[in-house]
């Protein structure tokens, strides 16, 4: 069976409304029932504002409009994003302009930290987090049941190639310690998606690429400006879409690749409609780059420096990394690089844009 990915053109001064046109055209209310508990969940990536890092505040503002007027009830809409070992939900969604537009509209923002967590056993056979995690999986017990709808970027990961739906999961199934994944990201990601379709009876994503991101990410990027959105109630072949958009096969992914085997959603162009914008001459030409925390992460998980790593990321030393991590992306790279980008983004009209929140 065909998956729908519904992709349009957008502008600054039109946003709002094309996002309500771009759900509708994903024909969203035949899969997210206004009667059922939802989860939003947002996509932080850095506690900073860096543009095509995080969700924008119109993507979060966009969908949030449309849910309201097509009757989903306030107190039934959980916006939420989790701590990592280097991010701050609650600084992150004042700095990325999400609590304006959540009190715009009288609603709250729920850091994961605080709710509470619980041990859950999947009846399906995972690849790889039960090995990771052998005492158990601990998940938001507010999760189990509810429909979820993910606000991912377009943007390129120096772990996974690409990062898009099926990674937002990972900010939201997994605890702040979840770095340990990242050996076996892809499998991790496919787990991902086995645990979400026995846990939410929809998942829906809306993904923003009016300024993606391409290079070293998922932070430190080069923004570039495409005025595109997305949406689709299959994680795997949006992803798959924006993977195509940006420059990639998305069958050469293992993640995305793998979730087609096993049927999790479809990764194979030929299975997927696209309705909206058309998309078979587009290529954005981005290239996947590590930057290098996480060159070195790679070097101690599963390259040269492997033997040093079994010392330097036993849980009795960890502290270092997430210290280097902020030094490096906070306290060089982000005053040095990031700004000067930063700066030339605001001039721009999503800049402004952004400014006006």
């Amino acid at each position: 069976m065909k998956s729908k990915v519904a992709v349009i053109k957008t502008s600054p001064s039109t946003v709002l409304a094309d996002y309500q046109r771009l759900m509708n055209l994903s024909e969203y209310k035949k899969t997210l029932s206004p009667d059922n508990e939802t989860i939003i969940k947002l996509n932080l990536s850095w506690t900073k504002y860096f543009p095509s890092c995080s969700s924008q505040p119109w993507q979060l503002e966009g969908v949030l409009k449309t849910l309201l007027s097509d009757g989903f009830r306030p107190e039934r809409l959980f916006f939420v994003e989790n701590k990592t070992v280097v991010t701050n939900p609650i600084q992150g969604a004042q700095n990325n302009k999400w609590l304006p537009v959540l009190n715009k509209y009288g609603l709250s923002f729920t850091p994961l930290p605080e709710v509470k967590w619980v041990k859950y056993q999947f009846k399906n056979k995972l690849l790889m987090l039960d090995k990771i995690f052998p005492k158990g999986i601990e998940i938001p017990e507010m999760f189990i049941g509810k429909n979820i709808i993910h606000l991912p970027t377009v943007k390129t990961h120096g772990h996974s190639t690409t990062t898009g739906a099926i990674k937002n999961a990972f900010g939201g199934l997994l605890k702040e310690f979840r770095h340990y994944a990242h050996k076996y990201i892809h499998e991790v990601l496919v787990d991902l998606m086995i645990m979400q379709k026995e846990l939410h009876p929809t998942i829906f994503s809306v993904m923003d690429g009016t300024v993606c991101g391409d290079g070293a990410g998922p932070r430190t990027m080069m923004p570039v400006i495409k005025d595109y959105i997305l949406a689709s109630s299959d994680s795997v072949a949006i992803d798959a879409i924006a993977a195509k958009m940006m420059g990639f096969n998305p069958l050469e992914i293992d993640y995305l690749r793998i979730c087609n085997e096993m049927k999790l959603g479809n990764s194979d162009l030929n299975n997927i409609e696209i309705v909206g914008e058309g998309i078979s001459n587009i290529n954005f030409g981005f290239r996947t780059k590590r930057s290098i925390v996480i060159w070195f992460d790679q070097m101690l998980r599963k390259g040269m420096l492997r033997t040093l790593g079994k010392i330097a990321l036993h849980p009795s030393f960890i502290f270092w990394a997430p210290m280097a991590s902020n030094i490096y992306h906070d306290f060089i790279w982000y005053p040095l690089i990031g700004k000067p980008r930063i700066s030339k983004f605001m001039q721009t009209e999503w800049g402004k844009l952004f400014q006006q929140y």
